[in-house]
C-alpha cells in the first residue's frame, strides 16, 4: 500500500509537459536559424564539435531529475505492516446524481461541483465508518465499493463528471436498489443512504425502492440540489463555448428541483430531507444525524506502519543531475579521434 504525505505537490508534474513544449519550440527555432546560413550538412562540417543529440539527452535527464524531486517532495510512504483493527462505526452509501441537469448554476459554481466539495468535507469528518459511493443518471453504477479507505473515496470523487454515465435521466430507484445490494449483508452495522440529486426527470420506481429500504431498516436521507424556480443547463463545447441545453423543439431546457419526490423518499424510510443552498448543502447537519446512529464494532485490516521512501528518489534525482552535468553540449575532441566504424583503405 502506498500513500503520499504531501500529495498536493504532485500537481507540480503539470509543469513537465509545459517544459517539453518550450524545449521543442526552442530546438526547432534554433534549427531554423541555422538553415538561414545554408545547408545543415555544410554547416555541420564547419562546426564539427557541435552535437545535435546531446542537448536532447541533457534535457531528458534534467526532466527525469525534476520528476524524481517532485515525487520525493510528495513524501511517498509504503505500508509495511498489515494489522487487523477493531473500531466502532456505521455503513454509509452516498448516491450522487451526475445527469446534465446537475450542471445548472443556481448553486455556485454548479450543483454537481458543490455536491462534490461537500461530500469531500463530510468524508474528512468520518473516523471509523465504512463508506461507499454510487453515481447515477439514466443508469446507476458503483463508483467506490464499501470501504474504510477515505483517501481512495476522495480520489475517485475528483474524477466524477456528467460524462461518466452514458445514458441521461435520473434513475433514483436504480440507485437505491444498487445501494441496497452494495451494503455488506453479513455486517450487523447500522446502515444509511444519502441521495444527492435535483430529482428532475426521475423514473417512477423510486418510492418502491424506498419501501424495500424501509423493510431492511435502512434510512435514506435526501439532499435537494437547486431550486423550484428553475434555471437553464449550461453545456460547454470542446472549443470552450458555452451553450444552453435545448429540447427536441429547440426550446431552452429549464431544470427545476423536484422537492416532492425527495421528501417522499426520505419519509418512507424515516430519513431526512435537506435543501441545498449557496451557503450550505445540508451535509453537515445530516452528518450530525448519522453520528447519532448506533455504532457497532467493525473489523478491518489496515496498514499500521508506513516507511518513508523519498530518500531513494532524492538519490535518483542526484544521479540524473550528475549525468546531466557530465554530459557536455559539445562533442569531445579526444573521443572523436577514435572512430571504430571508419573504413580503412
Amino acid at each position: 500500500m502506498i500513500k503520499f504525505g504531501n500529495i498536493e505537490i504532485l500537481y507540480g508534474l503539470a509543469i513537465i509537459p509545459v517544459l517539453v513544449i518550450v524545449f521543442i519550440i526552442a530546438y526547432h527555432s534554433k534549427k531554423r536559424a541555422f538553415k538561414k546560413f545554408g545547408e545543415l550538412n555544410v554547416i555541420s562540417g564547419l562546426m564539427p564539435y557541435v552535437s545535435r543529440s546531446r542537448p536532447v539527452l541533457k534535457f531528458i535527464f534534467l526532466m527525469l531529475a525534476l520528476i524524481s524531486i517532485i515525487f520525493a517532495a510528495a513524501d511517498p510512504q509504503f505500508g509495511s505492516k498489515l494489522e487487523e483493527v477493531k473500531r466502532e462505526g456505521v455503513e454509509i452509501i452516498i448516491a450522487l446524481d451526475v445527469s446534465n441537469s446537475m450542471l445548472a448554476e443556481d448553486i455556485k459554481p454548479n450543483r454537481l461541483e458543490r455536491a462534490k466539495r461537500s461530500i469531500s468535507k463530510m468524508i474528512d469528518q468520518l473516523r471509523n465508518d465504512k463508506v461507499g459511493m454510487i453515481i447515477f443518471a439514466g443508469d446507476a453504477y458503483v463508483q467506490v465499493p464499501i470501504t474504510t479507505d477515505y483517501s481512495a473515496v476522495k480520489m475517485y470523487l475528483e474524477t466524477i463528471d456528467t460524462d461518466i454515465v452514458p445514458r441521461q435521466g435520473t434513475a433514483i430507484g436504480s440507485a437505491i436498489d444498487l445501494g441496497l445490494r452494495s451494503f455488506d449483508e453479513e455486517s450487523n452495522l447500522d446502515k444509511a443512504m444519502i441521495i444527492i440529486t435535483d430529482g428532475e426527470n426521475h423514473q417512477g420506481n423510486a418510492l418502491e425502492a424506498a419501501e424495500k429500504a424501509a423493510e431492511k431498516d435502512i434510512a435514506i436521507h435526501t439532499i435537494g440540489m437547486g431550486n423550484s424556480k428553475g434555471v437553464p443547463i449550461p453545456l460547454r463545447k470542446q472549443n470552450g463555448q458555452v451553450v444552453y441545453q435545448k429540447d427536441q423543439n429547440g426550446n431552452t431546457v429549464i431544470s427545476k428541483l423536484n422537492e416532492k419526490v425527495l421528501k417522499n423518499i426520505a419519509a418512507k424510510t424515516d430519513g431526512s430531507f435537506s435543501l441545498a443552498t449557496n451557503s450550505s448543502t445540508g451535509l453537515n447537519e445530516l452528518f450530525k444525524e448519522i453520528s447519532k446512529m448506533e455504532k457497532k464494532e467493525i473489523e478491518s485490516k489496515v496498514y499500521a506502519d508506513y516507511e518513508h521512501r523519498f530518500q531513494y528518489l532524492i538519490g535518483l534525482a542526484l544521479l540524473f543531475l550528475f549525468i546531466d552535468i557530465m554530459l557536455l553540449d559539445r562533442k569531445n575532441s579526444r573521443l572523436m579521434k577514435y572512430n571504430l566504424f571508419k573504413i580503412r583503405e
